[in-house]
């Protein structure tokens, strides 16, 4: 097979969970031209892997928008095979967009079909399940030196992270700010600087953990998603709500404690170290009632 296709959109959990099968699908095809069909966000990083000869950037038109799926169809034109990583149902139309091809997903009809138990898996288990169904059985540890070794903000050592956002439209997903303040205070007197990531538009979080602990640091809106990695990289430990970064902290190796409400499900989504390991899971229906003490006995 001269031309390969994998397709991978995100959310970045989702994204970073995919490294180990982005790293397996290059050693399985080592003289074919692999090319990623990603989104906006993640088409930097996928580019500076050694995993992908080529990304595209795939601009996910509405079915009503034709000059957007014709620039699509070409796209998805012309590749002998395609791994299809997302398995979303928008993917699955790229199946006959894409005109049939050799096929690894989730669609009726495709050459290398994945079953319904593809449901009850964590996505890890899931993907790997796929890739053994094309004769990969090898999922490999992947080299993220090109992520962990990028340029980050300088920061005193040691350090924790602390990531108490998650995506505005799940707010039931965040633990409350002012525990994360009490826990930075616990973490300091350990003798670790908390240190707080996220978006722009959670400095407000980072404020209310600064009014408890003024010795944290702020870093909310001045990272990249490369200094991410490399702040992980070399983090004692991190702390967070079930979001991105702590898929990040997690694949990294730097020892994680996820927290859970009943918004997502750690059996199927829950970040995973780089060899398959899972990370400290505390669970509650509502984190609010998730206790600062249970947090604190959890601390590696």
């Amino acid at each position: 097979m001269k031309r390969i296709l994998v397709i991978r959109h995100g959310a970045l959990g989702d994204f970073v969970m995919s490294f180990g099968p982005f790293a397996a699908i290059r050693a399985h095809h080592p003289r074919s031209d692999i090319t990623l069909l990603t989104t906006q966000p993640f088409a930097a990083i996928a580019r500076a892997s050694p995993w992908f000869d080529e990304v595209l950037v795939d601009e996910r038109p509405s079915w009503w928008n034709l000059p957007g799926l014709a620039r699509l169809s070409v796209q998805l034109a012309g590749f002998d095979f395609v791994y299809d990583l997302q398995t979303s149902s928008r993917s699955a139309r790229y199946f006959r967009l894409a005109g049939r091809p050799m096929w690894s997903g989730h669609v009726r009809g495709c050459s290398h079909r994945q079953g319904p138990a593809r449901e009850t898996m964590h996505t890890i288990e899931r993907q790997r399940d796929q890739l053994r169904q094309v004769g990969i059985v090898d999922v490999p540890r992947p080299d993220l030196s090109f992520l962990t070794g990028a340029a980050m903000p300088a920061v005193p050592r040691p350090y924790a992270l602390l990531v108490p956002g998650a995506a505005p439209h799940r707010p039931a997903k965040r633990w409350p700010a002012l525990r994360y303040g009490t826990i930075a205070v616990l973490l300091a007197e350990r003798g670790l600087v908390p240190v707080v990531i996220g978006t722009k538009s959670e400095a407000d979080l980072a404020a209310t953990i600064q009014a408890a602990a003024p010795s944290a640091v702020d870093l909310t809106g001045q990272t990249g998603l490369a200094a991410v990695f490399a702040l992980a990289a070399q983090a004692s430990l991190a702390i967070g709500n079930d979001t991105g970064p702590m898929h990040v902290a997690a694949a990294t190796g730097c020892p994680c404690v996820v927290l859970f409400s009943q918004d997502s499900n750690p059996d199927m989504t829950a970040p995973r170290y780089p060899g398959g390991g899972w990370p400290v899971i505390l669970r509650k229906p509502d984190l609010a009632d998730l206790s600062v003490a249970e947090v604190a006995a959890a601390l590696p």
